[in-house]
């Protein structure tokens, strides 16, 4: 996976030219938190596909009537759910091994049964049953 740096290679211009804002916008969008452009060691703000995807999702969601604040909400919101169902996913597999090792112990436990049963016949193999 590439790096955050490696990722960025849009400067303000372009990727405002891209989005279909203007620059200022883009310094307002991360100064409200809704975007984090990769800095240079000089400073200079680059821009990823990622965000140029987020910068789309900002422009529906205005478009739709949200303000910057409920934009951003909106956006803390999705990683939310991201994150959550990332969780969800590990607990999943957690009970998925769970029940694995479950199903591996009683199969254990049945081979214990069989080892330890001993046939009547085995024991003594000349009694008859005698009915009454």
């Amino acid at each position: 996976m590439a790096s955050k740096r490696e990722q960025a290679v849009y400067v303000i211009s372009v990727a405002a030219e891209l989005a279909g804002v203007h620059p200022q916008t883009l310094r307002i969008y991360e100064r409200r938190g809704l975007i984090e452009p990769y800095r240079t060691p000089g400073g200079t703000r680059r821009y990823s596909q990622a965000d140029l995807e987020r910068l789309s999702l900002i422009q529906e969601l205005t478009e739709e009537g949200l303000n910057l604040e409920g934009v951003r909400r909106v956006l803390e919101l999705e990683n939310l759910l991201l994150s959550l169902r990332a969780k969800v996913d590990q607990l999943q597999e957690r009970v998925r091994e769970a029940h694995e090792n479950a199903e591996q112990e009683i199969r254990q436990v049945h081979r214990s049964y069989r080892s330890e049963i001993v046939l009547r016949r085995q024991v003594l193999p000349d009694v008859r049953r005698t009915q009454d």
